[in-house]
């Protein structure tokens, strides 16, 4: 038996889009919920027209779901990433927070928006966390925060799931995403033994899904495989584009400076031959040597080696 990328668009809109306890169990893992403040219920929304990012149109799939507070939540998959994205995320979350008040609506009604974003890249190579948790705290007393907005990263590359050994279904999700690959057949027995994760795997098995849906599922790949394409291309370009300007501001730099090097050489040099012809005729016209070392600063020795 043969299971299919739960990170695909058509896989992970299945498993996430289609089955609300199954995305309720992968938020309660997931996010940094307080206690007491765990999903119980939740119901789909639908999906909003945001900004694109250039190149990029099938890398991000997003589900988007309220809870039973109120409480809204976005969840993208980004099989690429781009800093541009950043910008995309923070909007996409504020657009959504602005959105629930309506004309004439109290600003007290309005609940916490959280972004839970899964990307199969490293974006943060310097870090050596995986899941980056921000929201807006007090810079100098961090425990004093204000409600709205929270974003939540998971660097998928990064995951490691001895570094979780407390957080179990936080782990067996994560594994789900990394460890199942396109035509994978074995699922990890941990996987299976849970009830959740075990139904969740049996609906990425490959004899599940129709000829026309693999067919979708195959073009999803290909789409992702050119936008990184394109994407590198792109940034290859962009570097040559830069070296190639950083040479011409080299020369350009180097001329000037040469040039200006030069200038300042010549203007000494001429000076230096005016002071000389000017003590040459100074002592031609009978004046003692030390009253013109004085005017023009030349040595005892230069001014007797003047031809007079």
């Amino acid at each position: 038996m043969r299971y299919l990328d739960p990170k695909n668009d058509l896989t992970f809109k299945k498993v996430f889009g289609q089955h609300p306890h199954l995305l309720l169990s992968f938020l309660n893992a997931l996010l940094p919920l307080e206690e007491g403040r765990v999903v119980e219920s939740l119901e789909y929304l639908p999906a909003e027209l945001v900004p694109e990012v250039p190149l990029f149109k099938h890398s991000i799939v997003d589900v988007r779901c309220q809870d039973n507070f109120g409480r809204q939540f976005i969840v993208e998959m980004q099989m690429l990433w781009t800093e541009s994205f950043r910008s995309r995320i923070i909007f996409n979350a504020s657009k959504a927070y602005v959105s629930q008040l309506g004309r004439g609506g109290e600003y007290k009604a309005l609940q916490p928006v959280y972004v839970l974003s899964l990307v199969n890249e490293i974006f943060e190579p310097t870090s050596p966390n995986f899941y980056h948790h921000y929201r807006l705290v007090h810079t100098t007393e961090p425990e004093r925060r204000l409600e709205g907005l929270e974003l939540i990263f998971v660097e998928l590359p990064k995951f490691k799931p001895a570094t979780l050994l407390d957080k179990r279904m936080q782990v067996l999700w994560l594994r789900y995403l990394t460890e199942i690959k396109d035509q994978t057949e074995q699922i990890a027995p941990e996987l299976l033994a849970d009830s959740t994760l075990s139904e969740a795997v049996e609906y990425l098995r490959e004899s599940a899904f129709s000829r026309g849906e693999l067919a979708g599922y195959d073009r999803y790949w290909d789409a992702i495989s050119s936008e990184r394409s394109l994407f590198s291309g792109s940034r290859e370009e962009g570097l040559a584009e830069g070296r190639a300007e950083g040479r011409a501001e080299g020369i350009a730099e180097g001329l000037a400076e040469g040039l200006a090097e030069g200038l300042a050489e010549g203007l000494a040099e001429g000076k230096a031959a005016q002071t000389v012809e000017l003590a040459r005729r100074m002592l031609a016209n009978g004046l003692d040597p030390a009253t013109v070392g004085q005017i023009t600063g030349l040595s005892a020795e230069a001014l007797a080696a003047l031809e007079v």
